[in-house]
């Protein structure tokens, strides 16, 4: 029997020794084992367009996709999401060498951090952040510096004074998040304009993750950072199928970008998935073709979600963030009498049959974001109003 060396070295790289399970396996696990609606957890209840689903089916049937798909993704999707960036925002891509088919947001994140970041660099990031991007970050050796959101009027909003002290010499480059997760936040042109003159000046590459580009409820909408001066040389843009179309379990994303920074991803991103969701990605590329109309519904169901579970967390006693965009709320629970969002997260299923995330875990500054909640409204409406009714017992 071979028996395991005993040594004093623990067995998880040390870089990521901080990170242990995900708050959402926690509280997805809570939710199951109390019955509670779970709110906290970023995904649909319902499938996304019946025509989508039926174009992964056709292209299961017609054998499209069941081998090994092209390493930078099929044609017809990386042609769909070149004219998917020109129909919307202008922007010019070539198809073969300036776009790159990923295994959803989250591999285009982890591959553009460890192709662009060495050890030694500094990653400016926006605070709270998703949660993958500080282990990415730690995977590629860099050091994250946070420049905290905090509440103003209503909203959380970045301080371009902060973002600007945040830079160093040792600065590689820019993680920028719009429509932001978790607060809900839309940076305004005005603020991308800010950033865009920083990393010209600077020499900054930047990465933005915009997968929640068509649900900005404003009527400005989303303005990638990419179509600014100086910026679409810099500038690696990740989008994704599944908070568009509600098919997240096809992982299906992109990374869209000037040749040489394409090519550095790819360098990192062939040697984590190499290649997935064969048959998803005929689908997603006839899905990006859908008429404006299905984005508009959906921008407007989600908008409508948003009031009706915004207006249920205020009856029930919260304090509620204006969200802009994705489909998440931030809500403050000191009104409640709590001002620690782990204690109450985990109490929450007990005491109302609701499951939400605590925001402190996208903080390094965890005192930060201790007293602030984020609910998720990507639920039928049905759910939606119980879980409004279940909380108003907070209040009573």
């Amino acid at each position: 029997m071979t028996r395991m060396t005993s040594t004093a070295r623990p067995l998880l790289n040390r870089r990521l020794a901080e990170f242990g399970t995900t708050i959402f396996a926690e509280m997805s696990a809570l939710a199951l084992r109390t019955g509670s609606i779970n709110l906290g957890q970023g995904f649909p209840d319902t499938d996304g367009p019946e025509e989508v689903r039926e174009a992964a089916v056709r292209a299961l049937r017609d054998g499209r996709g069941n081998q090994y798909p092209p390493g930078p993704g099929v044609p017809e999707l990386r042609t769909a999401i070149a004219a998917h960036q020109q129909r919307w925002y202008g922007l010019t891509y070539d198809p073969d060498t300036e776009v790159l088919v990923t295994a959803g947001a989250t591999e285009a994140i982890a591959a553009a951090l460890l192709a662009l970041v060495e050890p030694g660099d500094e990653v400016v990031a926006l605070e709270p952040y998703y949660d993958s991007y500080a282990a990415c970050i730690a995977m590629a050796g860099g050091t994250r510096v946070p420049v905290t959101l905090r509440p103003h009027e209503g909203a959380f909003r970045l301080d371009l004074d902060e973002l600007r002290d945040a830079v160093t010499e040792r600065t590689r480059l820019l993680l920028i998040n719009t429509p932001h997760n978790p607060t809900g936040t839309v940076l305004t042109r005005e603020e991308l304009t800010a950033i865009a003159e920083l990393a010209v000046e600077r020499d900054l590459l930047v990465v933005t993750d915009e997968v929640y580009e068509h649900l900005v409820f404003d009527e400005a909408g989303h303005v990638p950072l990419a179509t600014l001066p100086g910026m679409r040389e810099r500038t690696v843009t990740i989008g994704s199928s599944g908070k568009t179309f509600s098919f997240t379990g096809w992982k299906v994303g992109w990374v869209t970008a000037a040749p040489a920074l394409v090519s550095a991803v790819r360098s990192a991103k062939q040697f984590l998935t190499y290649v997935s969701s064969g048959p998803f990605q005929y689908a997603v590329a006839e899905a990006l073709a859908l008429p404006d109309s299905y984005f508009s519904a959906f921008r407007e169901d989600m908008r409508a979600k948003r009031d009706l579970l915004a207006a249920g967390l205020t009856e029930a006693g919260f304090t509620v963030h204006r969200t802009a965009g994705t489909y998440f709320i931030t809500t403050d629970i000191r009104p409640l009498g709590f001002d620690d969002g782990f204690a109450f997260c985990r109490s929450l299923p007990e005491r109302a049959g609701v499951v939400a995330i605590p925001n402190a875990v996208f903080y390094d500054h965890r005192e930060a974001g201790a007293p602030f909640v984020r609910f998720a409204f990507c639920k039928q409406r049905p759910v939606l109003e119980e879980a409004a009714a279940r909380l108003k017992a907070l209040a009573d």
